[in-house]
């Protein structure tokens, strides 16, 4: 219900999130859907793209240091993750579609991804979850990633069913992850390289209609330019960013220098609400704390993926 000074209410959620961090694996991965869901008992879909106000770091006498990485916000992986939702829902919703088993559709279904093949390798469980202040960890619930059927896989009969994640390549075998950028780019038609629109022999002296107007010495010279400059694509034309390997986005870094310190450094906005953590050297714990941003979605500042 809206309020009287027209604002709408915001719902109450907590604000700030803690983790303890430490130095056993280089990559360590933070799913904020999850996360909220466990400090505020109310389930969040993972296809959200969540605003972080910042992060706050606290040391006691550890070294070493903490990279903070996101998924690229582009509309190659904004598009890369609504194909594939789309396709995963479709894939069940014909498996419902007669009317009569809708109900039977599990209560938090929901399509989530892993971030890239070493989050997909760590999988769920290894996921950094909350603790309190006085560093008891919240109670977790189930946080299942999805899955797809595809079948004839290879052969008449086969089904494969692989987990997805966004960035890098395929992982293959039993359990194994499919890339969804990768798969969005072999989905996709090519654009002409260079353009096809340009006649080849535009430049020739046979072209007399060109030639007619044609009272100087320069006219081939500005229509070299104007034909051959910038005829090509200014990216790659068949890679995709995100594709080949774990291209995360860099946020901020933070460096623990042995001394008791409390570090704050600024946010971003998190596709997925993914969050990479990236230690190097890091030989204690410490305390790493989001702050998430207030706003109209069940309390926090974030967006459907769809609307990316």
């Amino acid at each position: 219900m809206a309020r009287s000074n027209g604002m709408a209410k915001i719902q109450p959620a907590q604000k700030t999130i803690r983790f303890e961090v430490s130095g056993g694996s280089q990559y360590q991965y933070i799913d904020l859907s999850q996360c909220a869901s466990i400090v505020n008992r109310r389930f969040y879909r993972q296809g959200l793209n969540w605003a972080v106000g910042g992060f706050t770091v606290v040391s006691g006498s550890g070294s070493g240091f903490i990279r903070v990485n996101r998924l690229p916000e582009t509309w190659v992986l904004s598009n890369s993750w609504e194909k594939a939702m789309r396709a995963w829902r479709r894939q069940q919703d014909e498996v419902l579609e007669d009317g009569t088993q809708e109900s039977v559709r599990a209560r938090f279904n929901d399509f989530k991804v892993f971030m890239d093949k070493a989050h997909h390798a760590a999988g769920a469980a290894s996921n950094l979850t909350p603790v309190g202040s006085a560093g008891i960890a919240y109670p977790v619930g189930e946080w299942e990633y999805s899955q797809v059927v595809i079948p004839n896989f290879g052969a008449p009969g086969v089904n494969y069913e692989p987990f997805m994640h966004l960035l890098g390549g395929d992982t293959g075998g039993i359990g194994g992850s499919k890339a969804l950028i990768k798969a969005y780019a072999n989905s996709r038609s090519v654009p002409q390289s260079p353009d096809p629109l340009v006649p080849g022999d535009i430049l020739s002296t046979d072209n007399w209609l060109n030639a007619l107007f044609d009272v100087g010495d320069n006219n081939q010279d500005v229509m070299a330019n104007v034909v051959g400059k910038n005829d090509d694509l200014p990216y790659h034309q068949i890679a995709y960013p995100g594709e080949a390997g774990d291209e995360t986005e860099f946020v901020a870094s933070i460096n623990l220098n042995n001394t008791q310190s409390q570090t704050q450094v600024s946010g971003n906005s998190f596709p997925c609400g993914l969050v990479q953590l990236e230690t190097n050297g890091l030989d204690g714990t410490c305390f790493f704390i989001v702050h998430l941003v207030p706003g109209s979605h069940r309390g926090y500042l974030c967006e459907n993926m769809t609307e990316m």
